[in-house]
């Protein structure tokens, strides 16, 4: 029996991959196991290829993804293809038998450089680009197992059972992948038909058709081929867990922090989290209603940003939520939050870019950019969080920080982190404190920018008081003054913050260290590389080397003193930069605030995540001397 599987699941964009992959997780998770899975495709509605790569455990909550897989299931060709390197020796891969004759040549959807690079190995090997032949050699030299089903066959099966015609059928593709998956594993039916409930709540007819086809596919793999990937009972327990991805537990921290209005112009990968918040517009517990939660799609970026703030002088919980070209949209209305002293939040899901650049792909090369957008100098926090659960709370905290000072938050993200789904223990709802600052109602001669107090009052429009919000320089009414003191104090009252915010924002909300004694090598790094950096301290382990990590968390006010309290132990010989850019781009902030020098580097910039494999290469090899690796691993 196992204790951990890795699984890849491909096929065509809009064939339901996304489906199939909520609904492995939710099963794999009734009972118990953890989960993480990524979910990779391409920019486009239907047809491109697709994949979800999937970390299934029986002992933990899986916090990173890595290759070899030992199963493939695909859905057509193309993913046999793309992703046959990816099965370790011994392992599975599920095919469709009616594709054996196809040719990667004449497949039109293969990227040309993915062309190229298999007719290169073709030629090498001396077979033909057909899936027999590729199949025949991975058996007899890489000893990889094969199941082959008849997918037309299989499909003609719901067809007869249900009256459907072919086109009807044909929307089940995905099923077959889940029953592949549920016949290798040994995945019980009812966690299945929990998952499948749960997913296509309200639908019976959908449910009915989706547990034949799992079931009928599941017993002919355990009839035809055996068990491969027995797991072994859940270590884990059966305690409460999330099954949510990144976008989705966003979505929740915002409603549970009190956020009661969000904007949003559609844009990957954020839009999800808005269309999450949708559902919940009308908030009840128990029957008694908590009022309502106002999402709103825009006209565009500039006015989603626009009317946070009018939201958020209204006196209500604001937030936007964006990625990189929609920020760049918002980056004149974000100086005249900071010049009002307006709170709100951004959350900011970094991808490929720049331009449209990469849609659909992850990156971290927006960090330097959030720091100075916005013509002019003015206080603001930018947050970043590296799994689900720091996610959850980072959302919270934004939330508080942005109203307690003042002060506009970008909270940063990445597609790496909201597209994947991940098992995660129950956040502490009791430790959760909702700070919205200081405020009054009703104060004759009210000075919303009184000099006296480097954090104003802040009373929201409607309460008993008279306010403007001009965003030229003004005096403390919010009129405006260009006297040249008035100036000096205004600006100075404003920069005040971040001094007042680096000594009162906790240490542990800002950056942490992982490590123990002996550690020979630091790693830096932010966002969503902590689970690979983490998983990559215990594989080191393996080459006798101790590995440290420094994660990161909050580029403004950055944590100075923290930071150089941790890395001043080490040789700058000792530290690598890990990050998903070209420049790493965190460990030039860390010599600007600190003057330590972080010499080498490990980057990736393909739009695809770090994976622990190529991690531990790339550490083995700054052992050995590099100083600069870049990583380029996946599909």
């Amino acid at each position: 029996m196992w204790d951990n599987i890795s699984l890849l699941l491909g096929g065509p964009q809009g064939s339901g991959l996304e489906s199939s992959a909520q609904v492995l997780s939710k099963a794999f998770a009734r009972l118990g196991y953890g989960i993480f899975a990524d979910r990779e495709y391409f920019s486009n509605i239907k047809g491109r290829h697709s994949y979800i790569h999937m970390n299934v455990s029986s002992r933990r909550h899986p916090i990173s993804l890595s290759y070899p897989v030992q199963i493939l299931c695909a859905m057509d060709a193309e993913t046999v293809f793309t992703h046959f390197q990816d099965v370790e020796e011994n392992g599975v891969i599920v095919y469709d038998v009616s594709t054996l004759s196809t040719r990667s040549s004449t497949i039109p959807s293969i990227e040309p450089k993915l062309r190229e690079r298999l007719k290169a190995y073709f030629s090498e090997l001396g077979l033909s680009d057909t899936i027999q032949s590729l199949i025949r050699y991975l058996r007899s030299v890489k000893k990889i197992r094969f199941v082959g089903l008849d997918y037309p066959k299989i499909l003609s099966e719901i067809s007869q059972k249900f009256t459907l015609n072919p086109g009807q059928a044909s929307r089940y593709l995905s099923s077959i992948i889940v029953g592949s998956v549920v016949g290798l594993t040994g995945l019980k039916l009812d966690a299945v038909g929990y998952a499948l409930a749960s997913r296509f709540a309200g639908r019976q007819q959908l449910i009915e058709h989706n547990l034949f086809i799992i079931e009928y596919v599941s017993e002919t793999v355990r009839e035809g081929f055996r068990i491969l990937y027995e797991l072994e009972p859940s270590k884990i327990g059966l305690e409460k867990m999330l099954v949510a991805s990144g976008n989705d537990i966003v979505a929740m921290a915002k409603i549970v922090g009190g956020l009661r209005f969000q904007s949003y112009y559609p844009i990957t990968p954020a839009a999800d989290e808005s269309f999450t918040l949708e559902t919940f517009e009308r908030l009840e517990v128990e029957g008694e209603s908590l009022g309502s939660l106002i999402v709103t799609q825009t006209e565009d970026e500039i006015a989603a940003i626009a009317s946070a703030i009018g939201a958020s002088l209204s006196g209500v919980r604001s937030a936007t939520s964006t990625s990189g070209p929609g920020f760049s949209l918002m980056v004149e209305a974000l100086g005249y939050a900071g010049q009002i002293e307006a709170p709100v939040v951004i959350t900011y899901y970094q991808r490929g870019a720049p331009s449209t650049g990469q849609p659909t792909r992850g990156g971290q090369s927006d960090l330097l950019f959030t720091l100075y957008a916005s013509h002019g100098e003015f206080p603001r926090v930018v947050l970043s969080s590296g799994d689900h659960l720091e996610a959850f709370y980072d959302t919270i905290l934004a939330l508080n920080l942005s109203e307690k000072y003042n002060v506009p938050v970008i909270h940063l993200l990445d597609k790496f982190l909201a597209n994947s789904i991940a098992t995660t223990p129950l956040p502490e709802i009791r430790k959760v404190v909702i700070d919205r600052g200081k405020t009054v109602f009703e104060k004759p001669d009210f000075k919303r920018f009184d000099l006296s107090r480097p954090i104003s009052l802040r009373a929201f429009l409607g309460s008993n008081t008279i306010q403007w919000a001009a965003g030229d320089e003004h005096d403390e009414f919010g009129h405006i003054d260009e006297d040249p003191l008035n100036r000096r104090e205004m600006y100075e009252k404003r920069m005040k913050k971040i001094e007042i915010m680096d000594s009162e924002i906790p240490s542990e909300n800002r950056c942490m260290f992982f490590g123990q004694d002996g550690v020979k090598l630091v790693m830096v790094g932010w966002g969503s590389v902590k689970g690979a950096a983490l998983d990559a301290i215990e594989a080191m382990k393996a080459y006798g080397v101790r590995c440290g990590y420094l994660h990161l968390k909050m580029f403004s006010p950055f944590p100075t003193e923290y930071v150089k309290s941790i890395l001043s132990k080490f040789r700058p010989e000792n530290l690598v930069a890990v990050e998903h850019n070209y420049l790493a781009q965190a460990s030039k902030l860390v010599t600007q605030n600190t003057g330590i020098l972080v010499e080498k580097s490990i980057v990736k910039y393909t739009g695809r995540p770090i994976y622990v494999n190529e991690l531990v290469r790339a550490l083995n090899r700054v052992l050995e001397g590099e100083r600069r690796v870049v990583l380029e691993y996946g599909a």
